[in-house]
C-alpha cells in the first residue's frame, strides 16, 4: 500500500495496492501513496500501497524523488558533481549496493527511523548522462516525506544520517526507479543524489506484526482464488462495497517476513480508492466486508504482486493486510455493477 515516488522519492507506496504487478489492479492509487521516492501517502494509501505511488499526494513542499522529476535542462540546472561516475576512495558501499559519502558533518546525534518524518534539500541527476531530473534547491523550497515513503536507496541512506548532515548518494537502479521505469518521466538507471537532512520529526508508532502472518488461523476461510480472510472485527453495516463503489479504509500491509511494508495508519490518514482500482487480493477482500469491519487477508503473490514485481519497490510473494473498512460511496446516479459476492 509504495514512495510520490519525483515528488517524494512506492509505492507504494506512498501507495502499493494500485499498481500491482502480475496481480490484477491498476495504477490507480496514486493519490495514497507517501512521496516521490516514496511511491504512496494518500487518500489513498497504498497497498503498496494499494495505490504505490499512488498517492499519497505529492510530499509537502515539493516532490522528493519518488514523484515524477522535472524534466527539460535549463541554463538554471545545477551542474552535476566531479565524481558523478566514479565514487571517490573513502566513499562507504552498503551490502545492499548503495554508496555513500559525507560532504558536511551534521550537528545532531539522532539517526531517522524507518516511520519518521524528514525535510530534505536535495538534487538528482542521471549517472549516465549527468542531467539534473530534479531539485529541492532549484525551487527554493525543501521537501518533507517519510523516511519510508521513497524510493528504496534513499530510505536506506536517511536513516544513517543526522540532521544537518550532507551527502551524495550513488543509487543503483535496483534501489531507484529501475533500468526501464514504468512512471513516465521517471529518471532510468542509476541515480546520483546530494542530500542535505535538515530536521526529523518522530514518526507515529507501527501497528504491532501479526503473530500468524506466516499460517494463517484454522477459523480464517479461505476462496477458490487462494485468499484466505478472517474478521478480525464485526462492523455496524450492512451493504459490501461493489466493484465500481469506492472505499475509504485504514490498512497495514506485511511481508511473510514481517517487514511492514506500508500503512495508512503510520502516515496518520485513510486510504480512499476504487474497489478494482487495487491488487486482485484486495478487490475481492473488500467486497466481503462491511462497513466498519476489519479483516486480515492473507493474499497470495498471484493476487499481490507477484513473486518477482516488474517495478522496483513493491513487495513480492504472499502478504499480509489488515484493512478496516471507513466508508463505502457508490458512484454518482447510484448506479452499481452486480456484486461479485
Amino acid at each position: 500500500m509504495m514512495f510520490r515516488r519525483w515528488s517524494a522519492p512506492l509505492l507504494l507506496v506512498s501507495g502499493l495496492l494500485f499498481a500491482c504487478d502480475g496481480g490484477g489492479g491498476t495504477e490507480a492509487g496514486k493519490d495514497t501513496a507517501g512521496s516521490a521516492a516514496a511511491k504512496p501517502t494518500s487518500t489513498a494509501g497504498a497497498a503498496m500501497s494499494p495505490r504505490t505511488g499512488a498517492k499519497g499526494g505529492q510530499a509537502k513542499g515539493g516532490l522528493p524523488p519518488g514523484h515524477p522529476p522535472t524534466t527539460g535542462a535549463t541554463a538554471e540546472d545545477i551542474p552535476p558533481p566531479d565524481d558523478l561516475k566514479k565514487p571517490p576512495a573513502d566513499a562507504q558501499k552498503t551490502k545492499s549496493g548503495l554508496i555513500t559519502s559525507v560532504l558536511q558533518a551534521g550537528k545532531g546525534d539522532t539517526k531517522p527511523a524507518k516511520y519518521d518524518k524528514v525535510k530534505v534539500h536535495y538534487t538528482g541527476w542521471q549517472k549516465s548522462d549527468g542531467k539534473m531530473f530534479d531539485s529541492s534547491r532549484k525551487r527554493g523550497q525543501p521537501a518533507q516525506f517519510a523516511v519510508n515513503g521513497v524510493i528504496k536507496g534513499w530510505t536506506e541512506a536517511l536513516q544513517l544520517m543526522v540532521a544537518g548532515e550532507k551527502r551524495r548518494l550513488w543509487i543503483p537502479a535496483d534501489l531507484a526507479y529501475g533500468n526501464r521505469p514504468q512512471r513516465p518521466g521517471a529518471p532510468t538507471g542509476d541515480l546520483v543524489f546530494d542530500v542535505e537532512l535538515l530536521e526529523v520529526t518522530p514518526g507515529p508508532k507501527p501497528p504491532e506484526v501479526p503473530s500468524d502472518l506466516e499460517s494463517p488461523p484454522d477459523d480464517a476461510t479461505k476462496t477458490e482464488s487462494g485468499l484466505v480472510y478472517k474478521r478480525l472485527k464485526k462492523g455496524e453495516g450492512k451493504d459490501h462495497p461493489l466493484p465500481n463503489d469506492r472505499v475509504s479504509v485504514h490498512y497495514s500491509g506485511w511481508t511473510k517476513d514481517g517487514e511492514m511494508f506500508d500503512s495508512s495508519v503510520v502516515r496518520g490518514r485513510p486510504a480512499s480508492f476504487g474497489v478494482t482500482q487495487v491488487i486482485k487480493g484486495w478487490t475481492e477482500g473488500l467486497q466481503l466486508m462491511v462497513k466498519g469491519d476489519t479483516f486480515r487477508l492473507w493474499i497470495p503473490a498471484a493476487l499481490a504482486y507477484g513473486e518477482k514485481p516488474k517495478s522496483p519497490g513493491r513487495p513480492a510473494g504472499d502478504l499480509v493486510f489488515d484493512v478496516e473498512l471507513l466508508d463505502i460511496k457508490s458512484p454518482a446516479g447510484g448506479m452499481s455493477m452486480p456484486s461479485r459476492r
